[in-house]
């Protein structure tokens, strides 16, 4: 688990840290340069790479470049590390195939494997980087948490450093009241319940939306590079940093709710890198070199307004607090509650659902939500935390409580 909270770097240690952001990404591109060129066919190395023999070919190399030796071997090994793990994970089927890192993802950073901590206050502490310091850093979690941390990682976003500190998984919130609960996610109702409890995720306001709008409008017109566009680019980042921590800070009031309420917790096991994939292309037989139109447009709306959910994030963290089963989501939401019934025509709408069979109505998503926790209990019963659904065999890539609302 990780601790993450906000660090407070004066400017010289700013811009030390931006440093090692740049050479933990220039060793790790560079690491992987070099594992990409190797193969059982073509050796162009003696032996085969490791992350041994890369972290030695590091040393030599920082003989030769004056402004790597400037940085920290430490945090330059750790990306190496880092590397080594990102093949480990595509090769188990766990992650794509790793990446180069860009100068322009939005989100940099590095690690520092060897913690040191140290309090100055109950609102503050301090964390050692390599050929820095110490850097302070606000104590959001309990001094002794963080204490059992093993290593850290500092981030870059939106114009802020936040430092994350790995700690043991804690342990689950104990409701004893033996009640369980399905758990349906979707776009109109973020999060439904068999109990008929509605739950929406946060958003822009209107006055922010308008807002970001206006910025995006203005930074389309500036020339790129500068200080007007720079400035307006900052405009953005804090309005993103504060609707990413509005989200972050409704997941936890909701999943810490939810595992205070009930005892287990049946969720779908939803795909969702493939729901938010773009549609293939359509090519025109009759007019070669021409596509037909394929709702690209339509559908990336939609993806955004999945991935706005925090979808994953709500059950990932749900899943930390309290025991959860998911099951196939097939026929969840066509499936009448009363009857057994399966048809897509009862789903008479996002909302309501008329069961043709037997007449049962009931509102949509309560109805999914209770499909999904007999389910859970059907097909897992004893089981928690299981999945229901056998896991895919993933093909290895060719290409290098808040406001609620109650339903009666």
């Amino acid at each position: 688990m990780s601790l993450k909270q906000r660090m407070y770097p004066t400017e010289e240690q700013q811009a030390l840290m931006v440093m090692h952001a740049e050479h933990a990404r220039f060793v790790y591109n560079l690491g992987l340069e070099q594992r990409s060129m190797w193969t059982k066919d073509k050796r162009h190395f003696r032996q085969k790479i490791s992350v041994y023999t890369q972290c030695r070919e590091l040393t030599e190399l920082r003989r030769e470049l004056d402004w790597l030796r400037a940085g920290s071997a430490v945090i330059q090994q750790v990306a190496l590390r880092d590397l080594d793990q990102a093949f480990k994970n595509f090769f188990a089927g766990r992650s794509r195939f790793p990446r180069f890192r860009s100068a322009r993802d939005p989100k940099s950073g590095f690690a520092i494997r060897n913690l040191a901590l140290r309090r100055i206050n109950h609102k503050w502490a301090q964390i050692l980087v390599p050929k820095i310091g110490w850097v302070k850093f606000r104590l959001t979690y309990h001094y002794q948490d963080a204490q059992q941390g093993s290593s850290a990682r500092a981030v870059h976003h939106n114009g802020l450093w936040h430092v994350s500190i790995s700690t043991p998984p804690r342990q689950k919130v104990p409701a004893d009241t033996g009640a369980n609960v399905g758990i349906d996610v979707g776009v109109a109702n973020t999060v439904a319940t068999s109990v008929g409890i509605f739950i929406q995720a946060p958003s822009f306001t209107p006055g922010e939306q308008r807002r970001f709008l206006a910025l995006q409008r203005t930074l389309a017109r500036q020339k790129k590079g500068s200080n007007r566009h720079a400035r307006t680019l900052a405009k953005l980042a804090s309005l993103r940093r504060t609707l990413n921590d509005r989200r972050t800070n409704w997941v936890e009031q909701t999943t810490t709710a939810l595992a205070r309420t009930y005892d287990l917790a049946a969720v779908e096991d939803l795909k969702i890198v493939n729901m938010t994939r773009r549609p293939a292309p359509r090519p025109d037989l009759d007019t070669p070199g021409s596509f037909l139109p394929n709702n690209a447009r339509a559908k990336a709306g939609l993806n955004r307004a999945i991935l706005a959910s925090c979808w994953g994030q709500f059950t990932t963290r749900l899943a930390q607090k309290m025991d959860v089963v998911r099951v196939d989501p097939r026929n969840t939401s066509r499936r009448c509650q009363s009857c057994k019934n399966v048809n897509a025509l009862s789903r008479e709408s996002q909302a309501v659902f008329a069961c043709i069979e037997c007449g049962y109505r009931a509102h949509a998503d309560t109805n999914a939500a209770q499909n999904i926790l007999d389910r859970a209990l059907t097909t897992n019963p004893g089981t928690p935390g299981a999945r229901t659904q056998k896991p895919r065999q993933r093909a290895a890539s060719t290409n290098p409580l808040p406001t609620v609302q109650t339903v009666g």
